[in-house]
């Protein structure tokens, strides 16, 4: 970045991003590391950059880049946020948007009646693909594995912070994983769903919303939740509801937020 750039920060209960107009994937891996610094930087769990669309009739593509450098396929937190973004640069409180991703193309569908920023995204086919045991220093740790556009390890039980903190980054890294995985650690209760997620490339998260749609998989898959029905996933951050139909399609709805708007210096 050679010249000063105008940037806004969204978030998503809580999962935080620098969105950013980009003609060219032009934030590098160190650039991210430093934009997403909560020191100093301006801070956040990712960059996200809004280009322009791949697929004819999309209204845009966004391409992620975590705190680490690293790239996933998905973000359900940042689809939200950049939907959002893009209904608002329009003037419009209600929308239906064609947004690109490296997991596919996805519709989201803007109500920003009274600033709200609902937004209710198809998050398309969330698989879960049966149990895998771990050896994690010497300890048997049975995961649910999911794929959502991006992989997921979902560990069912009652979970301290400690636990999180502890299995999460050993089962992120795992060797059974080699491109790394995000980590859930969910409790199902009543026909909800309370979860902390580690997330790949950034570690404890506020929210995770491909996290929230594979858990939810990956319960209905194990007899613990209903297809079909609407689940409430309790989050740090805040309520995702998920609803998963019988072919597997799952849909997402929840809130986005604008918080400020700025400018980068240049490099």
């Amino acid at each position: 970045m050679s010249v000063a750039r105008a940037f806004d920060k969204y978030e998503g209960l809580g999962n935080d991003f620098l969105v950013l107009d980009a003609a060219g994937e032009d934030v590098s891996a160190d650039e991210a590391i430093r934009l997403c610094n909560r020191r100093f930087g301006v801070g956040g769990d990712g960059v996200l950059l809004v280009l322009p669309p791949r697929t004819p009739g999309a209204d845009a593509r966004m391409r992620v880049v975590n705190a680490d450098g690293s790239v996933p396929e998905m973000c359900g937190n940042g689809i939200r946020c950049v939907a959002l973004r893009l209904a608002r640069a329009r003037g419009t409180r209600a929308a239906s948007l064609l947004v690109d991703t490296d997991a596919g193309l996805r519709v989201c569908d803007v109500d920003d009646t009274g600033g709200r920023g609902l937004v209710r995204v198809d998050m398309g086919s969330v698989r879960a693909t049966g149990d895998l045991s771990l050896d994690v220093d010497g300890r048997p740790v049975v995961v649910a594995v999911a794929d959502a556009g991006n992989p997921h390890a979902v560990i069912f039980g009652a979970f301290a912070r400690a636990d999180v903190d502890a299995l999460g980054p050993r089962i992120a890294t795992h060797a059974a994983f080699p491109r790394g995985i995000n980590v859930e650690f969910a409790r199902v209760e009543a026909g909800a769903i309370d979860l902390v997620v580690w997330e790949r490339g950034v570690g404890v998260t506020m929210a995770c919303g491909t996290g929230a749609c594979a858990t939810v998989a990956a319960a209905i898959d194990k007899g613990l939740l209903a297809r079909g029905a609407p689940v409430r996933v309790h989050l740090p951050g805040g309520d995702l509801t998920i609803a998963i139909d019988d072919a597997g399609h799952a849909v997402m709805t929840g809130p986005a937020r604008h918080v400020f708007s700025g400018q980068l210096a240049p490099r």
